[in-house]
């Protein structure tokens, strides 16, 4: 049986630099939740606890398509929206452990209602669960009837998955839906890399395997819409390398480099 030398933990919300979960909009059970000390306790192993976006960040930055890269930002699009910011070749962590909420800054002051309960914030327009939002309103209104046939005439059993799935058969609906998400991802993007400067965008989560379907319409609208597009380099949107599992890779391996800090040799 392989030897255990640590325990990693990618959790969503915000995580401080000690393990504690102060606050995750899509998850109510985290709140002010020492969750590092109680599985350190519990196992008696080295435990790191982390942003789940962050932990993708790692695993990209040290082993996937942003090794090597001193400046990069890295996207997890899934029932939120999560972010690690890597400056210098190090993810950003921020005076307590926050940076990188991406998905929780304005775009639209009148937008959706985010989880957390502020209007307009990115997550809200661009989040995977968005996407379903956005295809329900459409079949509400009645301006999607290929959508709600594929769901059995429910509108409540629309969701993003549904929609992708359409798309790939070249439903028009579908794919004009995918357009407008898309574009509401790459408003997102655009303010970012024109924050940071990152000469690499990196696309994680579920939608990465919908591959050009999404990426596509995200890179053309993000070029339509960054200052100065035809002055400057312009940073490459790619999916991540280790797919939708980077959280999961991200987490094992900053366990295994905490065990490795604290063994008498040090970090190989």
């Amino acid at each position: 049986m392989p030897e255990l030398h640590g325990l990693g933990v990618g959790a969503a919300g915000m995580v401080d630099l000690d393990g504690v979960i102060h606050y995750a909009p899509n998850v109510p059970g985290f709140r002010q939740v020492p969750v590092r000390a109680a599985l350190a306790e519990a196992t008696g192993l080295p435990t790191v606890v982390d942003n789940d976006a962050n932990s993708a960040a790692y695993a990209e930055l040290r082993f996937g398509v942003a090794k090597g890269v001193g400046h990069a930002l890295v996207i997890t699009l899934g029932t939120g929206i999560g972010g690690g910011v890597i400056v210098d070749g190090h993810v950003l962590r921020g005076a307590h452990g926050f940076a990188a909420e991406i998905g929780h800054f304005q775009t639209d002051p009148l937008g959706p209602m985010c989880a957390c309960g502020e209007r307009g914030h990115w997550e809200a327009a661009a989040s995977g669960n968005a996407l379903g939002r956005m295809a329900r309103e459409l079949a509400a209104a009645g301006e999607a009837p290929g959508l709600l046939a594929r769901a059995g005439g429910s509108i409540d059993a629309i969701e993003g998955h549904l929609v992708s799935a359409a798309a790939h058969a070249e439903m028009p609906e579908a794919l004009a839906l995918v357009d407008r998400y898309a574009f509401n991802v790459a408003i997102g993007l655009v303010g970012l890399a024109n924050i940071f400067d990152p000469a690499l965008i990196v696309i994680s989560g579920g939608l990465v395997n919908d591959g050009a379907l999404f990426l596509e319409p995200m890179r053309r609208h993000f070029v339509g819409h960054i200052e100065g597009a035809e002055y400057r380099p312009t940073p490459e949107i790619v999916p991540a390398a280790m797919g939708e599992r980077a959280g999961v890779i991200g987490a094992a391996v900053l366990a295994l480099d905490h065990a490795a800090d604290r063994s008498p040799g040090g970090r190989p």
